[in-house]
């Protein structure tokens, strides 16, 4: 009986509907994948317990039971860009502000533990694991590459879904271990980016090309520790997930049209020090720089190197170290409170402010509010909110120094969600 329950539950999972829009805070990134984890700013490789655990740490499936979980997150980003007058005509862009005009995105989420045992579980996971958007009515490049009224709007939209199947196991002395492949699939548009034909390698696939598909494999493993009851330690890992490449944009992202996604490291440790509260803390490393389509410098293409080319430009993002802290309190025997805290390090550099119009992705600081209620000892619902503070990037433009370009973002995003314990 269980088992076609879950046959069924899975086959809902893999029927859910493609993510629109962008969905982003840490780079592109996703700051936590469901409510419990959005609640706490992200925090979940120690303490994570719901139906979608194993999103965060493949080994926390041993502590989720039977359970289905869902949920539904609307992300909202506001970015614009200012640019100031330039001296170097075919060279400069156009000066003024320019406003992002998309600023609500509907991202779901799907997950499904069961527990084969007291030793081990099997769990099905479909989550957006990050994104980039930006919608420019009136294009912020005009003037440059001599072109003054390119097509409009401007802008790009990438997605990233994974579907993620994971075992765990109870190894003993406290510790669990999980493991799985990922399976991701990204897609990608570019808009009005004609001004950039003329740097490219494949002038024909840089720009208003519709969406393009693409598709990989990489894995994520996962340990837990409950060294003792009051502490948990955690920790996961995902490799770099190796795709397709978008065959459509070779003339825009390096290694003609490359764009795989790159590893992530988490640890993190939960503090217990009264029964009904946990204290988390988190450090993750995204290694952007692994990725030459996001890493290479936006001045590539001075020395040589177009866009599309092995060498070629790209956002400049650095690797990024992000520190977070969650707090959950058990208030009664139905209601729990989530608040939390994350901080990450600068994604990219000045010098690359032209091309990270695109991707202006500067906000580093979150704040998060959670709470969960059991309906009944089967039912529970959940909802988060998070904000990240306004942020900025100033910068230049590599192609004429003299005009400066100031890149601004800040984001909320509410998430709502239920879980089924069978």
């Amino acid at each position: 009986m269980r088992r076609h329950r879950l046959a069924a539950l899975g086959s809902l999972a893999l029927a859910a509907a493609w993510p629109a829009g962008a969905y982003a805070t840490d780079g592109y990134f996703s700051l936590g994948y469901d409510d419990q984890t959005k609640g706490e700013a992200g925090v979940g490789v120690s303490s994570a317990d719901g139906a979608e655990a194993a999103a965060a740490n493949p080994a926390l499936g041993v502590k989720a039971g039977n359970s289905v979980g869902g949920g539904l997150s609307f992300f909202m980003p506001n970015r614009d860009v200012i640019n100031s007058a330039g001296n170097a005509p075919g060279y400069d862009i156009a000066p003024g502000k320019f406003t992002s005009s998309e600023d609500l995105f509907l991202i779901p989420y799907l997950g499904v533990n069961y527990q084969l045992d007291d030793q081990s579980a099997l769990s099905l996971l479909l989550y957006a694991n990050g994104g980039l958007n930006t919608h420019y009515e009136v294009s912020p490049f005009a003037g440059f590459g001599g072109i003054r009224n390119p097509s409009t709007p401007a802008g790009v939209d990438l997605d990233q879904v994974f579907i993620t199947p994971n075992y765990a196991r109870k190894v003993g002395y406290g510790i669990s271990l999980g493991a799985g492949p990922v399976f991701a699939v990204q897609r990608f548009a570019a808009q009005g980016l004609q001004a950039f034909e003329s740097q490219s390698s494949a002038p024909g696939a840089v720009t208003n090309n519709s969406y393009n598909y693409s598709y990989g494999i990489g894995a994520k493993l996962g340990a837990t520790w409950d060294a003792a009851d009051w502490v948990t330690f955690g920790a996961a890992y995902q490799s770099r997930i190796w795709t397709t490449g978008f065959n459509r944009y070779e003339g825009l992202f390096a290694e003609q049209g490359g764009f795989d996604i790159p590893p992530e490291v988490t640890a993190g440790v939960t503090f217990r020090p009264l029964p009904t509260l946990d204290v988390s803390l988190e450090y993750q490393h995204i290694f952007y720089g692994e990725v030459k389509s996001i890493a290479n410098q936006g001045t590539q293409i001075f020395l040589g190197y177009p866009l599309g080319a092995s060498e070629g430009s790209g956002f400049g993002w650095k690797d990024m170290n992000v520190f977070r802290v969650g707090v959950q309190w058990k208030a009664t025997q139905q209601l729990v409170l989530r608040a939390g805290y994350s901080h990450a390090s600068d994604f990219t550099n000045a010098r690359n402010a032209l091309f990270n119009v695109l991707a202006p992705a500067t906000v580093k600081d979150h704040v998060a509010l959670g709470v969960g209620y059991d309906i009944t000892p089967a039912w529970t619902v959940g909802a988060a909110y998070v904000h990240a503070f306004a942020s900025s990037l100033s910068g230049y433009n590599q192609f004429d120094p003299s005009q400066t370009i100031k890149l601004n973002m800040v984001q909320d995003e509410a998430t709502i969600g239920v879980r089924y314990r069978f």
